[in-house]
């Protein structure tokens, strides 16, 4: 593979660390939001979000990543339908009494009617390996660390623009490749829920841990 010289941009240490900042609040003004409005998001918004997203790096460069986009009214009603089948027996007693009471200061339930309000879904899929030209399989690596900071660069992009975002992974999501017409070597990730916030959304009080508290320096 041949080489290309790498060339950042050049900036000074203070126009860095002042610029760092404000990305930084920028990043912690961001929260799950579960009350979407209706309102439509322009498409460059989320293609400019899945471009940043396809340039976060992965295992030897595999790649190992879909971004499937759903807008299509009928289809987010059979989605929200399908997740809602599987989230009545997470909550029936598939999740355990643990993770139910840990999910009660989420105010959470078997009902997502955002898969239908948020004018867009973002399915994510794990590659569990590819297919060279001749139609071959071969190997992907690392495939759960690189989908998963892939998702992280979607977020941050998608936030960046002003949109509210939903992490949902309703278990199993194996319907998303039958609706969504994906492979089977393709695994369901995550579905991310995009939107505008609903005038009257709220979200819980939660409270951070304190970053010092979860980092360590030697």
């Amino acid at each position: 593979m041949s080489r290309i010289p790498y060339r950042p941009l050049p900036v000074d240490q203070k126009s860095a660390a002042d610029d760092q900042a404000k990305f930084v609040e920028h990043l912690l003004t961001r929260r799950t939001v579960r009350d979407f409005s209706s309102q439509p998001v322009a498409p460059e918004l989320i293609e400019q979000a899945v471009r940043a997203a396809t340039h976060a790096p992965s295992g030897a460069n595999k790649q190992p990543w879909h971004f499937a986009v759903v807008t299509e009214p009928t289809l987010k009603r059979r989605i929200r339908e399908a997740a809602e089948e599987e989230e009545r027996a997470f909550y029936a007693g598939r999740a355990g009494d643990e993770w139910l009471q840990d999910l009660k200061v989420l105010a959470t339930d078997d009902q997502k009617p955002f898969l239908e309000t948020a004018p867009v879904l973002i399915a994510i899929f794990l590659e569990r390996f590819g297919l060279d030209d001749q139609g071959n399989k071969t190997k992907n690596y690392y495939m759960p660390e690189s989908v998963g900071i892939a998702c992280g660069f979607l977020i941050a992009a998608l936030h960046q623009a002003g949109l509210a975002t939903l992490t949902h992974t309703p278990s199993p999501m194996g319907f998303l490749n039958e609706l969504l017409e994906r492979p089977k070597r393709e695994r369901p990730y995550l579905l991310l829920v995009v939107g505008y916030p609903a005038e009257d959304a709220t979200v819980p009080d939660l409270q951070r841990k304190p970053w010092r508290e979860t980092t360590s320096w030697r």
